[in-house]
């Protein structure tokens, strides 16, 4: 009897697993008068630290943006850089610039983050874009980390002043996760000869009747550094009584250091000091090597704006101040005798 063996053919069968595409950060690059802003250089640098590529978009009028484009390609952690230039352009009005970023992120956008700088422009621009989305935003951090296993990013951003720190996960499900980056906490991108992002033109998204308009722009202008970027930082309070005394006190030091001049919310509610010089929770978050706090009792509101200076010098003649439990170095003295002394001690030596 013949007996049928069926031949039982055995293919090796492999498995296909998809994977995520790595992370790929837009930053939202703001520039003034043909130079780029600190803050968004601080900006590239946390995106690097998604270990994706990192793509600049920059958008102004026709006459600026070949400058800024060409200066951009140069940044250290680039891969390309986007530009879209209009006279709508010319100044970021949020309801004329987030047409633009939304149809950058239509659904089949490549871009899996949208990073800017904690400025008063970008906070109007990203939450304003991310809602539109139907998509949360981080604000203000000061740290990330992103895993790419679960494709989901971590993120630290100070609360309550600065006395608390909240950790914030953007999950997988968010197809575009957006957050603002304090500037403070991140070094400033710097300019590399040797790189050379690509660079691509977008169309801009022209905004009939828009229901915002720029009447004008009002700058303080100043031969100082730079208040948010100065690596040193002379800031007076309340007790320099006027206008005048707080010029009078402060502008021979800040002169003799090199520094730029800050004020106490105080100080500009009295009227001492003009607002853009503000330093604290409601105004400017600065971090420079050095901070001289000239008379400021140190309010909780103003200490979150400071606290991370490397090396702060408080003067004032309440020993009982805060200010002095955050101060690395402390004077219990007269600001109207310890100023003036400290500053032909600093002549003597220049």
């Amino acid at each position: 009897m013949l007996r049928l063996r069926p031949l039982l053919n055995v293919h090796h069968l492999s498995r296909r697993y998809a994977t995520a595409a790595g992370p790929h950060a837009l930053v939202f690059l703001e520039h003034r008068a043909g130079v780029i802003d600190s803050g968004s250089l601080s900006a590239v640098t946390a995106a690097q630290q998604l270990g994706g590529q990192v793509t600049g978009l920059i958008v102004g009028a026709p006459d600026e943006v070949k400058d800024v484009v060409n200066k951009a390609k140069k940044l250290k952690g680039l891969t390309s850089v986007l530009h879209s230039s209009s006279e709508q352009y010319a100044h970021s009005i949020p309801e004329i610039v987030s047409p633009l970023l939304e149809k950058l992120l239509a659904d089949n956008s490549p871009y899996t983050h949208v990073v800017s700088a904690h400025s008063s422009s970008a906070k109007s621009i990203l939450p304003r874009v991310a809602a539109r989305l139907d998509l949360p935003a981080v604000s203000d951090i000061t740290s990330l980390e992103h895993d790419g296993s679960s494709n989901a990013t971590t993120f630290t951003r100070p609360i309550y002043a600065g006395n608390a720190i909240a950790t914030v996960r953007a999950p997988s499900s968010l197809r575009v996760k957006f957050f603002t980056v304090r500037s403070t906490a991140f070094k400033a991108s710097a300019a590399d000869e040797s790189a050379q992002a690509e660079e691509k033109a977008v169309d801009p998204v022209e905004v009939p009747n828009p229901p915002t308009q720029h009447v004008r722009t009002d700058l303080t202008k100043s031969d100082r550094p730079d208040l948010g970027s100065a690596s040193r930082v002379v800031s007076g309070g309340r007790a320099l009584k006027n206008a005048e005394t707080f010029k009078a006190t402060l502008e021979p030091l800040a002169d003799a250091l090199g520094a730029a001049i800050g004020a106490s919310r105080a100080a500009v509610d009295a009227g001492y000091a003009d607002n853009s010089l503000q330093v604290g929770q409601t105004g400017k978050v600065v971090a420079p090597e050095l901070y001289m706090a000239i008379g400021i009792s140190g309010a909780i509101q103003h200490l979150a704006g400071m606290k991370d200076s490397k090396l702060i010098v408080a003067i004032n003649k309440d020993p009982e101040a805060p200010i002095f439990q955050v101060a690395d170095v402390g004077l219990v003295a007269d600001l109207y005798e310890a100023v003036p002394e400290l500053v032909e001690k600093l002549k003597q030596q220049a």
